[in-house]
């Protein structure tokens, strides 16, 4: 077992379905045995998981718990089915996910999914326990844009995650939908991702970025709903303030996106097998002295794109720190120095319209989001300090900025 990182250690050969779990760990001396992960076939035991990760949680530390499998035989196994038989509650798309992730070495190098494995290799997973189905009522307020027996439209606020997941168990948006449900309005969310405790989630959002996002109150809104999604027949646009200044006024940023070599926590431009093609569309809308409000359209749905792209080329989002973007204060703004609270402690990015068609009667929909105060404030007061024109409308340009400006800020929850 590890000492000082809080990650927790866990060995298993690949040995047979009837050895016990004392003969499928070549190092009982570094398993404690009330934290052994491994059923007695040497499968993953998911209980166990929950377990050893709310015990880490409860004690402060870095949950995180890592299992390694040591082949003795030559199964000829691809990767990602190997692991399905070793971890099934994780899907194969989840495994997946985790390899690409960079969650799952082999040998100590990072593989595809489709490696094929041999006598001898050593796998090691980062498991992330299976969250727990069981979503708790919370009375969080909401701001609530629409609502029928199909879906619920929410413009979402900063610092409230979409789902639970390990670390973030409560204070969640669906969390919070579970109250309104029981409280305030009628019906559920479907039962669509229940597994992955996110039951209803078609999309998501970061933590820290507000705005519009649709969540499915029955099974066939949800699955529609996804396909529009896959299909990118939908219409999503976002605002952003950005650092610097954005030249040309339109451009497509096609870069290709994968996780950080070092900060696994963040994402990157890369060019390697690790990345996959990632495309943002943006748009100036107005252009101050040493910022800029862009209006952005994703082609493509990468974690962190539009926060990586922006950055990468040097317009880094006000008040994204992980990604170079300064905290400004409004002395700052006003040239009059530096001091005082910052305008905003979050990446001033904001999801401000989706449109789609509705799942069930296809009727063409779309949502606009009000932004909240700290980015309103921010805007206002570049308008104010730092204007060096006229708003600009290029070619695409979707939001009607004179009506978003009208709509905001949101005034209560």
């Amino acid at each position: 077992m590890s000492s000082g990182s809080g990650d927790h250690d866990f060995f298993a050969d690949d040995a047979p379905p009837t050895l016990g779990p004392k003969a499928a760990s070549p190092c009982p001396e570094d398993v404690p045995p009330d934290l052994s992960l491994l059923t007695g076939g040497g499968k993953v035991d998911p209980d166990l998981i929950r377990a050893a990760s709310a015990s880490a949680d409860d004690d402060n530390t870095d949950s995180a718990l890592t299992v390694t499998f040591r082949l003795t035989r030559d199964l000829r196994k691809r990767l990602d089915k190997y692991l399905q038989d070793r971890i099934p509650f994780l899907s194969r798309t989840q495994l997946q996910r985790l390899i690409a992730e960079q969650a799952v070495t082999v040998n100590d190098r990072q593989p595809k999914a489709s490696t094929n494995l041999r006598i001898g290799d050593v796998v090691t997973v980062v498991v992330p326990p299976p969250p727990t189905k069981d979503i708790v009522a919370e009375d969080i307020p909401l701001q609530i844009l629409y609502e029928d027996d199909d879906l619920i439209v929410v413009n979402k606020q900063a610092q409230l995650i979409v789902h639970p997941a390990r670390g973030n168990k409560r204070g969640t948006l669906i969390n919070a939908l579970v109250w309104h449900f029981r409280h305030h309005s009628a019906g559920s969310l479907s039962t669509v991702g229940t597994d992955d405790a996110r039951p209803g989630v078609v999309h998501r959002l970061d933590r820290s970025t507000t705005g519009v996002i649709i969540v499915a109150k029955t099974d066939i809104a949800h699955w529609r709903l996804a396909r529009q999604f896959e299909n990118r027949t939908t219409d999503k646009r976002y605002l952003a303030v950005v650092h610097g200044r954005v030249e040309p006024v339109a451009d497509l940023i096609d870069l290709p996106i994968g996780k950080h070599p070092v900060h696994r926590e963040l994402m990157a431009v890369r060019y390697d097998e690790n990345a996959k093609q990632s495309q943002t569309l943006y748009r100036v809308r107005e252009q101050f002295d040493d910022f800029a409000l862009v209006e952005l359209e994703l082609h493509t749905g990468r974690t962190h794109q539009i926060r990586v792209h922006l950055s990468h080329l040097g317009w880094p989002i006000v008040g994204d720190e992980p990604y170079g973007g300064g905290l400004v204060t409004e002395s700052e703004i006003a040239r009059r120095g530096g001091g005082g609270a910052p305008i905003l402690a979050r990446q001033a990015l904001h999801a401000t319209s989706l449109a789609l068609r509705h799942p069930v009667t296809a009727c063409p929909m779309e949502f606009i989001a009000p932004m909240w105060p700290d980015m309103y404030r921010l805007i206002e007061l570049l308008r104010t300090h730092r204007r060096m024109g006229e708003p600009i409308v290029p070619a695409g340009a979707r939001l009607d900025m004179d009506e978003v400006m009208r709509m905001s800020p949101v005034r209560s929850t």
